[in-house]
């Protein structure tokens, strides 16, 4: 491969590491042909590019990168596969889903949230981490709590002033 073509490729992938805000690097070797396209599908329908790129060319993009990732350099051995998302755990219910049926990808390392997780371990908690709509759908559920309980209270206190008042009326007559 000559130096321009490295280059291209480096830049498009610094390129991606902007546009998208989580990555995961995956080992996908050993995968056959059916078993790749299947996966390939699978993140087309969820929003996830997924890229086969070599180490060296991925370190390049991620030094160009605004971003600190100095921890994902020693996961950059044997085959790696980026995926890129928008939503920081769909692709981590991706992997642990395709998995049910096949042993990979095996997760290497993912930059989600600004946070960086190392190893397949990682996987569960990747999967439990909420969007942004998620985390500001719950704050919106707390904040309506407090509001709920006191009408609730103000209502069941006006049924219990209603009674009481309507025990008194029948004890006057």
């Amino acid at each position: 491969m000559r130096r321009e073509e490295k280059n291209t490729i480096i830049d498009s992938l610094a390129e991606k590491l902007k546009e998208y805000s989580h990555f995961y690097l995956t080992d996908t070797a050993q995968l056959n042909a059916a078993d790749t396209s299947a996966l390939r599908r699978k993140c087309f329908e969820n929003n996830i590019r997924l890229i086969v790129v070599k180490n060296t060319l991925l370190k390049r993009a991620l030094e160009m990168s605004e971003g600190n990732f100095e921890e994902l350099y020693p996961v950059l051995k044997g085959t790696t596969s980026i995926m890129f998302s928008n939503t920081g755990n769909s692709p981590a219910k991706l992997i642990k889903d395709f998995r049910r049926q096949h042993d990979k990808p095996v997760l290497k390392g993912a930059y989600v949230q600004e946070s960086v997780f190392i190893g397949d371990q990682m996987l569960d908690a990747l999967v439990a981490v909420k969007t942004r709509e998620e985390l500001i759908g719950d704050i919106i559920l707390l904040l309506q709590s407090p509001a709920k309980n006191v009408i609730s209270a103000l209502q069941s206190g006006g049924n219990k002033l209603h009674g009481v008042l309507e025990t008194l009326s029948k004890k006057e007559n």
